[in-house]
């Protein structure tokens, strides 16, 4: 089956519980490429993307994390609940972005979703991104929650279950068709800001310009 030009995979479906749960951060990020964001607008149309880059924050430990040193708030705390769920915060007074909280309890690890390859519903998010270039629709963390509807109230929502948002199975990305780089404005982070945590498809044209 092909949507938008991109080959879908056979077995399409939601990833197994295993995905989320995994402890192992960069590999879940690394298999996060290629699957498929899900979110319904008003009217049930579905609107979704192909994640084709994602950044990984290591929790406790990442200076670069909004738990770094056990921090916990009331705007992180699904972070530290089990993974499958949605942390959704808002930045420089502007833009949503979209985290997918990974690991068991207390383990407050999350992927931040840089860009999506739109895939259905593409003038759903014309309409709500306004005039512009396809390419510019969803090639950042806070465009493609413009694109997709996404904002504060999907905070905590269930990835595997629910029913507002979810990741699907759909293409299978080869690891020699992934970058990796560092992660993008985290200076304040010291060593950790040069840790090559960030990974996106190779030469796929959502992938934020920065």
């Amino acid at each position: 089956m092909v949507a938008n030009g991109i080959p879908r995979l056979m077995s399409a479906g939601r990833p197994h519980i295993r995905f989320f749960e995994s402890t192992d951060t960069l590999q879940a990020a690394r298999e996060s490429l290629g699957k498929l964001l899900v979110v319904p607008n008003e009217d049930g149309e579905r609107v979704s993307g192909m994640i084709v880059e994602v950044e990984a924050y290591g929790g406790i430990t990442d200076r670069a994390a909004h738990s770094y040193g056990g921090r916990r708030t009331a705007r992180n705390e699904v972070t530290y609940g089990s993974g499958g769920h949605a942390y959704v915060f808002f930045v420089y007074g502007m833009y949503f972005q979209l985290n997918l909280v990974l690991g068991p309890a207390d383990h407050p690890h999350v992927l931040l979703i840089r860009a999506v390859n739109p895939v259905e519903g593409l003038d759903v998010m014309r309409d709500r991104r306004g005039p512009m270039k396809d390419t510019n629709l969803t090639s950042g963390p806070g465009k493609l929650c413009i694109a997709l509807g996404i904002d504060r109230s999907f905070n905590g929502e269930d990835l595997i279950e629910g029913s507002r948002l979810w990741i699907e199975n759909f293409r299978s990305i080869k690891d020699d068709e992934i970058a990796t780089g560092k992660r993008i404005g985290i200076d304040y982070a010291g060593e950790d800001a040069d840790l090559p945590w960030r990974f996106w498809v190779k030469g796929n044209q959502y992938v934020s310009k920065r």
